[in-house]
């Protein structure tokens, strides 16, 4: 019998979040280590004021003074995964061991940006492979996911580079990724649809030769 291990892709530090209340009180919370240069968030910052003048705002108005420094703060951060180096840090959690049994981390918390409207998309991934002599440390599994998903994102290709990264790092016998996510552009515009999941796979090696190994990793996931 195969073995599972599961985990969630937690933040490393949510003690900012006690006590904090409306949506705006991140006005002190520290910039990203993976901050945008003073140049680009200068641009951001500018860009956000067109756009509050164009959908009929006033950027001088009490309520949005400080809305273009924060919008440049949160994008800042929520695409921090294109100043980070996915398996460069999946190498630095590589160790050799024998174990050749399935090793499966489901339920990742994913949040992401559609590339074509700039809107969210999120839901979870599940990430498996069989090691050949190397294991990594389960939390870089979702760590690798997070860098990716950190990125202005098609959930196709998101699924494909957590896939290759895995695959490139470690060469295992085989990677599998699913991930299933809601997008808002299909619930706050166009179809309006508020309760469709995409769901896609990727998948390399045994998890393709091996029918028994993919429906293993499949039906692990649905428990």
């Amino acid at each position: 019998m195969k073995q599972e291990r599961t985990a969630s892709a937690i933040s490393e530090n949510n003690s900012h979040l006690t006590g904090r209340g409306a949506c705006c009180d991140d006005d002190e919370y520290p910039l990203d280590p993976q901050q945008l240069t003073p140049e680009a968030s200068s641009a951001l910052e500018s860009a956000v004021s067109t756009m509050l003048e164009s959908v009929g705002e006033d950027p001088e108005r009490e309520g949005l003074l400080k809305t273009p420094e924060r919008v440049a703060r949160s994008l800042a951060f929520l695409t921090r995964g294109y100043r980070q180096d996915p398996e460069e840090m999946l190498r630095k959690a590589v160790f050799t061991e024998s174990y050749d049994e399935m090793v499966l981390v489901r339920d990742i918390d994913i949040f992401s940006m559609c590339e074509h409207h700039m809107l969210p998309f999120f839901g979870k991934a599940h990430v498996a492979y069989i090691p050949d002599g190397k294991i990594v440390g389960l939390s870089k599994l979702a760590r690798v996911v997070e860098v990716f998903a950190r990125r202005l994102q098609v959930q196709e290709r998101l699924t494909q580079q957590i896939r290759d990264a895995i695959q490139d790092v470690l060469n295992p016998k085989g990677v599998g990724v699913v991930i299933e996510a809601r997008h808002m552009c299909m619930v706050m515009r166009g179809v309006e649809k508020l309760n469709s999941v995409t769901t896609t796979s990727a998948m390399s090696g045994q998890f393709i030769t091996s029918e028994s190994t993919r429906s293993e990793f499949l039906r692990l996931i649905r428990q």
